[in-house]
């Protein structure tokens, strides 16, 4: 009989919604509890979802001893904390991206999980998606050669910009860096590894944050990486990257499984096109699951250092691009 995964949700929001509707197509997955501030609407979403328990206290979903894994999909400033209850609580933990505000926040999260032997990963979706394992094999075979550079970008408009939101408040993490620029930092890591030098350039509203930040990062070897994050425009959202040999286009919506394009010299473009009947958040699901099974403690495919590397490049972009969060100031 296969084995039965029993999840929690904390943070019963837009993407938790997303998530819970994939954990449905995902094998062995049962979604068992959640637990938001708002009794009320932790229990509509439970009832949508068929899950037997809704909280509005954390601690009350951690007590149930039949708990595997838990989804954190709260707001970025509250992910440290939700993991690390967890964590200490001894459940599984797949943290929705970014896991962290700064890198003293991942590193205590590391360092938890790590010392109650207790699985942790981020929740960079995009690392699963079929495209993504295309590309990567495609790469490796050798047909677009070395990679010499990559561009992505990612923007949509925010029309009525609100000060107290999510995207626009520094009290929450807000900002289009670490909201939609972490997954062109995200391919850049993914491919090119860590930079040797990082240049960042940030258009900030009156909160601090950043509407829109240009990032160039410089690996030496004639590797480079140009990255582009907003809130004022809607971007194609699309990425590319360079070969010795060759090109791969992905095409638009890039971090979502879509489709893209081999190009080689003096040939047409060599299509690549992904089905799927989800939002794409079945597969990292899937993968954490097998990851459980076999009494890992870390995805081999996103391990904690990739994102202790991650986070911490990504503390070197508000560094260069001047966005500060009152989380990054000694107490």
């Amino acid at each position: 009989m296969a084995q039965t995964f029993h999840w929690g949700i904390i943070g019963p929001g837009k993407i938790a919604h997303q998530f819970a509707q994939d954990l449905e197509q995902v094998p062995g997955a049962k979604l068992l509890g959640v637990a938001g501030r708002n009794m009320e609407r932790a229990r509509r979403f439970a009832d949508v979802y068929q899950a037997p328990h809704a909280f509005d206290q954390v601690d009350d979903l951690l007590a149930l001893p039949e708990l595997d894994v838990v989804y954190v999909a709260t707001p970025h400033t509250q992910h440290a904390a939700n993991t690390i209850s967890c964590l200490q609580a001894g459940k599984a933990v797949l943290c929705e991206k970014p896991w962290a505000i700064n890198s003293s926040e991942a590193e205590l999260m590391a360092h938890v999980a790590r010392e109650n032997k207790v699985f942790l990963m981020e929740a960079i979706w995009t690392r699963f998606l079929p495209t993504t394992q295309q590309i990567l094999s495609i790469i490796k075979e050798g047909t677009i050669g070395e990679v010499q550079s990559v561009k992505a970008d990612f923007g949509f408009r925010v029309l009525e910009p609100d000060p107290e939101s999510r995207l626009f408040n520094p009290a929450l993490g807000g900002g289009a860096l670490l909201d939609i620029g972490l997954y062109p930092v995200f391919l850049s890591q993914l491919l090119l590894g860590s930079p040797n030098d990082v240049h960042a350039h940030a258009r900030l509203t009156s909160t601090g944050v950043d509407t829109e930040t240009n990032i160039i990062l410089d690996y030496g070897n004639d590797q480079v990486a140009n990255l582009h994050c907003t809130f004022g425009a809607n971007t194609k959202t699309e990425a590319f990257i360079y070969g010795s040999k060759g090109t791969i286009h992905w095409h638009g919506r890039w971090h979502e499984p879509t489709h893209f394009s081999v190009l080689l010299p003096g040939q047409g473009p060599e299509n690549y096109f992904f089905d799927y009947e989800s939002h794409g958040y079945s597969y990292e699901t899937q993968r954490v699951q097998e990851c459980l099974a076999e009494g890992l403690t870390e995805c081999p495919e996103l391990p904690l250092d990739f994102s202790l590397r991650m986070t911490r490049l990504l503390d070197a972009i508000r560094l260069k691009a001047g966005i500060i969060y009152p989380q990054d100031k000694p107490k």
